[in-house]
């Protein structure tokens, strides 16, 4: 009854009384969300960031735009890990760019790099960072592409991954696991020395567990089975995952795929 009519309206087609007897209660679901208007539904940035890239462990994610977003998508999955917080693990731990109306004006590029020497200085065992883009960035363009490589090599060769999923770009979160499986393409997979990576002996028995976030342990579950069956994991997809074993997935005999909604593979030219 508190509803203004035209939000009540669109409502009524979500709330419904379950009457004895009928079936079902007449809602209607699985429509899409609308850009801009908080739902329980992820959006491309909550595909990406919570579900793809924040389970890796050793990697720094940057949620880079208002600090809304990150606060939003902090700590709401059980992606456990076996590591050291805030010393050679992150998972748990928010970074965000904190964006600012002025920010919005004047481009967050500033900003970005400040975060990026700050993250260097306070959590210098991180194995690399990513950029996680909020719907702001891409409407005012920032290059968070060029911030990246200037930063990576500043920093000597550092991975640093910018990720282009602002949340605009899906009205669900789908869009965001395939834009960040790309983001391991193209800034992963193709800076690889194919003679030099990954720096161990390959076996015949060699397989990557894709799809998998760990999310209560599953994940481990699946590696113990695994191993005493005689196989290697040397990859976790990527809960209690790193950047070593994303690097390492391309020597992988066999990928074991748990979830394909989530993880679309390129490595058929490995």
């Amino acid at each position: 009854k508190v509803y203004p009519e035209k939000t009540a309206k669109r409502r009524a087609k979500h709330l419904n009384v379950h009457q004895s007897g009928k079936s079902d209660c007449g809602v209607k679901s699985n429509i899409k969300s609308i850009p801009g208007v908080m739902t329980i539904r992820g959006c491309a940035y909550a595909g990406s960031k919570g579900v793809v890239w924040g389970p890796i462990k050793d990697m720094v994610h940057i949620s880079h735009g208002p600090v809304g977003c990150g606060q939003y998508s902090w700590g709401s999955r059980r992606n456990y890990y076996v590591g050291t917080t805030g010393i050679d693990s992150f998972v748990t731990l928010q970074f965000t760019s904190d964006f600012q109306e002025k920010d919005i004006v004047f481009g967050g590029d500033k900003k970005l790099v400040k975060v990026l020497d700050e993250i260097q200085e306070l959590f210098p065992l991180n194995h690399g960072i990513t950029i996680q883009s909020e719907c702001p960035i891409g409407l005012i363009g920032d290059d968070i592409e060029a911030v990246s490589r200037s930063k990576s090599k500043e920093y000597g060769g550092k991975t640093i991954v910018p990720v282009r999923c602002e949340g605009f770009r899906g009205v669900s979160q789908s869009l965001g696991h395939h834009i960040a499986n790309d983001a391991v393409r193209d800034w992963i997979f193709d800076k690889l020395d194919p003679d030099g990576k990954p720096k161990f002996e390959p076996t015949p028995y060699d397989v990557a567990i894709i799809g998998d976030y760990n999310i209560g342990g599953d994940a481990w579950s699946s590696r113990i089975l695994l191993e005493e069956m005689g196989l290697r994991v040397i990859a976790q997809w990527s809960g209690d995952g790193s950047l070593a074993e994303l690097e390492a997935t391309p020597k992988a005999k066999l990928n074991i795929l748990h979830c394909y909604r989530s993880m679309e593979l390129h490595l058929a030219p490995y």
